[in-house]
């Protein structure tokens, strides 16, 4: 049995508010801080009854690992307590990062660890609004990146608020750059058709395209693919970002691509050393495929966002378009199918015209009647 403290609850456990004043039971010692319980209205009764639960001791447990990793981890860093550096080393032990995928994780940390790098030694108290737009107003020459750094710099300092290390976050309201994303650019058909007349079925660069094409999956999740995940007609894929997890059925392109695919690897895509792919070294690679193919600024993400276009020029609903691509929202999908639905609609608009020969039945002798009123204007 765990040790408990004076209220009766578990040794580091008590009840707090939260940044919004709802009460909840926290876990805090120095600056590792987790929230165990959801918002509570009655106090005693609620908390008793959670002290019943597996969830809340699961939870518990949980807390004690992450104090345990952020302590080490911050010992190894030798990073200042009360430091940003500090700070963020907590914060990667948090239930709010912990809860996020792998990738997800993996993009938080380069960024983050990039802004310990130069700031780190500075104390998060004294990291005021001033200092964070003049931080973000450095970046002008990348406002992408910005943008996403202060995105996360939000995150962290509302972790810090939490954890009663600062009263209030100086990076809520403040604003970043203004601009105007396309995002990947959206293969073609022409520029399909480039690819596949430069990789012919057999290459690796064709059944890499044809996987991301028919699927339409992140590079993340078509480099995990094997034999193993093959059902029949269909394929299974289980998303690292949001785990969702999709059955799909495969194309006749795919398959015939997949009947070229040997059955001694873990892998369905493999470097040039027999190991799978890592995202980045297949993003790297299918690049230089595209690059052969004449394909430049092309990337193996606008694949997928092929894939949602055809979908979309077939006249697929969201909902089905969704079941394939496996984004959470039917937002997602329309940012993806915006423009296939825009020429559409416009093409079908357009043919809905009335043509020259229409308006000419409709209005007889039209020309002459025009001659005569522009003859009387003259005089």
């Amino acid at each position: 049995m765990p040790r408990r403290n004076r209220g009766g609850l578990p040794l580091h456990v008590s009840v707090a508010r939260d940044r919004h004043g709802k009460t909840r039971l926290r876990f805090r010692k120095g600056l590792f801080s987790a929230y165990l319980s959801g918002i509570l209205t009655d106090e005693a009764r609620e908390i008793a009854a959670l002290l019943k639960t597996a969830d809340f001791w699961q939870a518990y447990e949980s807390a004690l690992k992450g104090l345990d990793a952020a302590t080490s981890a911050i010992g190894a860093k030798r990073a200042r307590p009360g430091s940003v550096a500090a700070l963020i080393l907590s914060f990667y032990r948090s239930p709010e990062f912990l809860g996020l995928s792998e990738a997800t994780k993996a993009t938080y940390r380069g960024i983050l660890d990039r802004f310990a790098r130069l700031h780190g030694e500075d104390p998060v108290k004294l990291l005021q609004r001033q200092h964070i737009k003049a931080i973000i107003g450095g970046m002008s020459d990348r406002p992408h990146a910005a943008n996403n750094l202060l995105r996360l710099l939000r995150l962290v300092l509302d972790f810090a608020v939490d954890i009663e290390l600062i009263p209030t976050n100086a990076a809520r309201g403040l604003k970043g750059f203004r601009v105007k994303a396309k995002g990947f650019a959206t293969w073609s058909e022409a520029d399909i058709a480039a690819f596949e007349a430069r990789h012919p079925i057999g290459s690796r660069a064709r059944l890499a395209m044809a996987l991301m094409l028919y699927t339409g999956q992140r590079r993340g999740d078509v480099v995990r693919l094997g034999w193993q995940h093959v059902d029949g007609s269909r394929i299974a894929v289980q998303q690292n970002k949001t785990g969702q997890a999709l059955k799909i059925t495969m194309h006749a392109a795919l398959l015939d691509a997949l009947a070229h695919a040997p059955r001694t690897n873990m892998t369905f895509l493999i470097t040039e050393f027999g190991a799978p792919f890592t995202p980045a070294g297949f993003g790297n690679w299918f690049r230089e495929q595209c690059d052969s193919a004449g394909l430049k600024g092309l990337s193996a993400h606008g694949l997928r966002k092929a894939a949602a276009r055809r979908l979309a020029d077939a006249g697929n609903s969201t909902k089905r378009i969704q079941a394939i691509t496996g984004h959470k929202t039917l937002k997602e999908v329309e940012r993806y199918t915006l423009a296939a639905d825009q020429q559409r609609l416009a093409d079908e608009a357009v043919k809905s015209m009335p043509d020259r020969s229409d308006r000419e039945q409709n209005f007889p002798n039209l020309g002459e009647r025009l001659d005569k009123q522009a003859s009387k204007r003259l005089k």
